[in-house]
């Protein structure tokens, strides 16, 4: 914004300028009455459950930006638009008099992104649009080359430039020269310097200040460089963490507001500092925060002290970048892990009761028929209580997209021209092994179980972490599979007593065990409880829902079978609420100023817990259309 466009006879005061931060739909979404738009809707055979379902998750560098944004005194309005039709889309933007229009860019919704940006312009024409994230930065120049209607790419770490941004828009000044930012100055586009890496993460403010999210990332980057990953390009080189006590303090205002007392840790490695982790769940257990939590780590960056500890602070689950059971695939792809690591560090968690979960992946470089059989025997042998496969995207700034351009396979201009979600190709298989794979992967696409935990397995583990709630909920699960009831209620209770985050789940084990004893009132009371105190839980509704139905159905006097579900494993609920997921916006969204009605559930959710992962295979190489 320049001083001609700003209100007459004034520069905009800081606390005068409205922000919208928005996550934009991957493109225009047709509305219910409405045939999917030829040029700018889904991609060709697009079918539900192509994106994969944290898709909807508004990104956490969002909440961040909005933050800072409001700790410095402005005014933010944090929009997730990623599942609304454009005709609301259009009405939205409309109705939403910005000064500032943030968006985060990935690769899955870069043409929503520019299809936005567009809207913003042709209704706001004095707004500055401002783009970021994981797909705008390695492509700032030709983002803006693109797309006239986008004013600013921020480059990478964002929460400084962004500041400055505003603040030049509030004085009426050009928004241009600012570090890390891509912008036009006249007719030509520049790149300006880089800006140094935030190297105190404390000072920034704190996202669970002001919003209410159960994704918490406690450090930015990492310090490994593997071929598919953009954490580099995004974060920049080396690992930056928050302070022990800023991680925990963010932890206690989340759980004190959060319906469901668990917490995802969404960092791209977790555990790289041990000694870190180790006093951070010292310090949860010493300020006895009760909740559950899962994070995303490697195998070589565990041990058993820290494992014991993040137990014992909470820890339910422990996703793994494993990607390939095959050395060969591992080391081609720089993962630096070997295979005996997995399998090792794999016994060593479930050991103390963690839920194991890997993350696997097909096509990689060096991909054959023969290493995807060699990585599902080895599944077999490492036995992970679950594992996701996806296939290969190639995102812009990482080693893959960079050795296929040098091999002159891939131009970065197919992210302009074509309408595809994401660039799901093998880096170098063949056809034949392409196929196969793809054959495979339609049948065994989402989360899938393995290992089941036995009574000895969980006695065991009970044994090592002492009265813990969690290991007794975990011993009473296994009892009630073998059939032994009593010893499932004694434990299941022992888990209540101990203060078990999440009673709902121990109301249903209850109700379930009452059911198995022929006691329909004892089950429908325990319900009843579970309703009252902590009734979020998908197995628990799925179980209400059942036994409403069954009743209904007259099927105690039919003896019609009623089949109910004990599990507790980590599974969020995840209601559409905004801003978080794309719920209903209220009446008053677009007025500025103290919020005067909270946002409402959807009657929905965007996922259910076992749909997980995108189910969207490869492609053949063959179809890049690769121009010169």
């Amino acid at each position: 914004m320049t001083d001609a466009l700003a209100p007459k006879g004034r520069s905009l005061y800081p606390g005068d300028v409205k922000i919208a931060l928005l996550y934009p739909p991957p493109w225009k979404i047709a509305g219910a009455c409405d045939a999917p738009d030829p040029k700018d809707g889904p991609p060709d055979g697009y079918k539900v459950g192509d994106l994969d379902a944290d898709f909807y998750q508004t990104p956490y560098g969002l909440f961040s930006i909005g933050a800072q944004a409001i700790r410095a005194g402005h005014q933010v309005k944090v929009l997730n638009l990623s599942s609304f039709a454009w005709s609301r889309v259009e009405e939205i933007v409309r109705a939403l008099d910005a000064d500032v229009f943030g968006m985060s860019c990935w690769t899955a919704n870069r043409r929503g992104v520019a299809l936005v940006a567009d809207l913003v312009k042709r209704t706001h024409l004095r707004a500055h649009v401002v783009v970021g994230g994981p797909h705008a930065t390695p492509l700032a120049k030709e983002l803006l080359a693109h797309h006239p209607a986008i004013d600013t790419v921020c480059i990478g770490e964002s929460d400084a430039t962004f500041l400055e941004i505003v603040d030049r828009v509030a004085a009426g000044a050009p928004v241009t020269g600012l570090a890390s930012t891509a912008y036009r100055d006249g007719g030509t586009i520049l790149l300006a310097p880089e800006r140094p890496q935030i190297k105190d993460l404390d000072t920034l403010a704190s996202p669970q200040d002001y919003f209410d999210t159960h994704i918490l990332m406690t450090s930015r980057g990492c310090p490994w460089a593997c071929t598919f990953c953009g954490a580099e390009t995004s974060w920049g080189r080396g690992f930056r963490s928050n302070s022990v006590a800023y991680v925990v303090a963010a932890l206690a205002k989340m759980v004190a507001r959060l319906p469901v007392k668990m917490v995802q840790i969404k960092d791209d490695t977790f555990t790289t500092h041990k000694k870190r982790v180790v006093e951070m769940c010292r310090e949860i257990r010493a300020r006895k925060l009760a909740f559950f939590w899962s994070c995303d780590t490697r195998v070589d960056m565990l041990n058993d002290e820290l494992l014991r500890e993040m137990r014992l602070a909470g820890c339910q689950r422990l996703s793994l970048g494993v990607e390939s059971g095959s050395q060969r695939i591992l080391d081609l792809i720089e993962k630096k892990i070997t295979v005996d690591e997995i399998a090792a560090t794999t016994e060593l968690a479930k050991k103390y009761g963690i839920k194991v979960r890997y993350y696997m992946m097909l096509g990689n470089r060096g991909e054959t028929a023969e290493s995807m059989d060699e990585t599902l025997r080895f599944l077999e042998r490492a036995q992970p209580h679950e594992y996701i496969f996806s296939c290969l995207s190639i995102y812009p700034g990482t080693p893959d997209f960079k050795d296929a351009e040098k091999a002159g396979w891939l131009k970065r201009e197919i992210y302009f021209r074509e309408r595809f979600q994401e660039l799901k190709i093998p880096f170098d298989a063949s056809e034949t092994d392409t196929a196969r794979m793809n054959a495979w992967f339609a049948e065994n696409s989402g989360l899938r179980h393995l290992h089941r935990d036995t009574v000895a397995e969980r006695e065991e583990t009970l044994a090592l972490l002492g009265d813990y709630h969690a290991a007794h909920m975990d011993y009473g699960v296994a009892l009630y599979d073998a059939g032994d009831l009593d010893g499932a209620e004694r434990h299941v209770r022992r888990a209540l007593e101990l203060g078990f985050p999440c009673p709902g789940l121990v109301y249903n084990h209850l109700a379930c065990i009452a059911k198995a004893r022929g006691d329909l009132d004892g089950m429908m009371d325990h319900f009843t409880t579970a309703a009252k105190v902590d009734p979020q839980h998908y197995v628990l509704i799925q179980n209400v829902q059942a036994a409403r139905a069954w009743f209904k159905q007259e099927g105690p006097a039919k003896k019609l079978p009623l089949t109910l579900t004990v599990s507790h494993d980590f599974q969020l609920l995840e209601r559409t609420v905004q801003p978080t997921l794309p719920g209903p916006l209220p009446d008053d969204f677009a007025e500025w100023g103290p919020a005067t009605s909270p946002p409402e559930p959807a009657a929905a959710y965007v996922k259910t817990p076992d749909v997980e992962g995108s189910g969207k295979g490869l492609e053949p190489r063959t179809r890049l259309k690769v121009v010169s």
